[in-house]
């Protein structure tokens, strides 16, 4: 009878699928997208905010798994979707290394606790659809690609692969240009076999590779003499325990409006507007992406339960933000547990349920050098990058802002910098060709946003009164 309900409640049946596929399913998508449990620590611990506090590691795992085990359950149970949720990587490096660096870390929370308001705000309304529309399908896939180019930067960065020097180059081969130490060796080894898994299409690829790398760092750290400060903030070593009792510490650790004080309004509102465009856009493709691969579009190609789905989504960002885990949006690796086939929101309750358990297993998590994590942010950026290929760039009046978005972001070290620089290359080239009615005024109105935030110093001091 439990089994009938479950079945009547999810629609197992009616979708064409069965209990044990949505457990297999469910198994499949936590595998593929458990890496989030170290790289979101790894992103959000090595950053500092502007008094030069840093958030526990120890902790992080524990809210990265906390709000992902929440929030996918809650998928599941009210938009019955095969659809899981974890803190978005693009979304977390915008926090760390742009945002948090500005002011504290309660307030970088706080506005991605807004960002999420205001998502759920327009879900409510029906305004997503003029959101959606106002933004160029070129310009959408190129914030993707940039914010994959600047996430592989800092793959190769925090590595040691890349290392940044006084005068020119910026940027050369390690240090002194060539490669040396341990720990760069098992970040190549890392990424070659990240590479390998990723190309002949295995299940939880980066996560094996998450794995196989950190095994390898352990071993060389035991019987190599590693200075402990090459490895950088994480030496790989065998815990003492396995296992620990969940510290949630970071849970209520944000500031809804401190960020105000910190930094300028035009800036602060910058910010959540640029947090709002990578989770709404990034959430809106990998809806369609994993539930057409389910085979639940309907006859017009429109996602089920979208308004649920959506609002779901910005809770999840808020939520994020609120336990200092970073905003929580939709997961394409959503698309192995379809593959295995899951075809209902059955299958997030699986994948919650073992982001839960994950909330016991924080010292595991810690073993993991920036080493081994790093391939992961470099392959992640060529999953990003494959998006490039859908921009038309024979027409220049989308090329070009698709450029300049793409090379601003990782050039300058700053998602917000790449958008706006393509937001104003776009509606300036319409208005010179003489089209520029063909631009929507939110994105007038954004782009002249982005130009007072790129002046703001000018700005200030013409109303400089004192």
């Amino acid at each position: 009878m439990p089994l009938r309900r479950l079945d009547d409640y999810f629609h197992i049946s009616e979708r064409g699928s069965t209990l044990s596929r949505e457990v297999r399913g469910g198994f499949a998508t936590f595998f593929t997208m458990a890496y989030i449990l170290v790289l979101n620590p790894i992103i959000l611990g090595s950053a500092q905010d502007v008094h030069g506090n840093q958030l526990s590691f120890e902790q992080i795992v524990t809210v990265t798994a906390l709000v992902a085990a929440i929030m996918t359950v809650l998928m599941g149970i009210t938009a019955n979707l095969p659809l899981a949720l974890a803190a978005g990587l693009g979304i977390n490096a915008m926090v760390a290394f742009q945002i948090a660096p500005r002011m504290s870390w309660p307030d970088a929370m706080g506005l991605v606790v807004l960002e999420g308001i205001i998502v759920c705000v327009l879900s409510a309304t029906g305004l997503r659809e003029a959101v959606m529309n106002a933004i160029p399908a070129a310009l959408k896939q190129a914030i993707g690609v940039g914010i994959g180019l600047f996430i592989a930067l800092i793959g190769f960065v925090d590595a040691g692969f890349t290392i940044g020097h006084e005068g020119a180059p910026p940027l050369t081969l390690g240090a002194g240009g060539e490669l040396a130490g341990w720990p760069v060796l098992a970040f190549c080894l890392g990424l070659l076999l990240t590479l390998a898994l990723l190309a002949r299409r295995v299940k939880g690829a980066i996560l094996l590779s998450i794995l196989a790398t950190t095994v390898f760092a352990i071993v060389v750290n035991a019987i190599a003499d590693v200075p402990d400060e090459a490895w950088g903030l994480t030496v790989p070593e065998v815990p003492d325990d396995l296992a620990a009792s969940p510290d949630f510490g970071l849970l209520g650790n944000f500031s809804l409006f401190g960020a105000f004080g910190e930094v300028s309004f035009v800036t602060a509102v910058l910010l959540i507007f640029t947090l709002f465009l990578t989770d709404f856009f990034d959430t809106m493709g990998t809806a369609v992406g994993v539930t057409s691969e389910a085979g639940l579009l309907d006859e017009e190609g429109r996602v089920p339960r979208l308004g649920r789905l959506l609002f779901v989504d910005g809770l999840a960002a808020a939520a994020g933000g609120a336990a200092s885990a970073s905003s929580n949006t939709s997961y394409i690796e959503s698309a192995a547990g379809v593959g295995e086939g899951a075809r209902t929101g059955a299958a997030n309750v699986v994948t919650g349920g073992l982001f839960a358990l994950a909330l016991f297993f924080a010292p595991l998590a810690a073993v993991v050098p920036s080493q081994a994590a790093a391939p992961a942010l470099v392959a992640v950026g060529f999953l990003m990058m494959v998006q490039v290929g859908r921009i038309d760039w024979n027409d220049y009046s989308v090329g070009i802002p698709a450029f300049v978005t793409i090379a601003v972001m990782p050039f300058t070290y700053s998602i917000t910098n790449g958008i706006g620089a393509g937001f104003i290359a776009y509606v300036v080239l319409k208005a010179i060709l003489g089209r520029p009615r063909e631009v929507s005024w939110l994105l007038w109105l954004a782009a002249g946003l982005f130009l007072v935030y790129f002046g703001i110093d000018p700005v200030e001091q013409l109303f400089d009164v004192d």
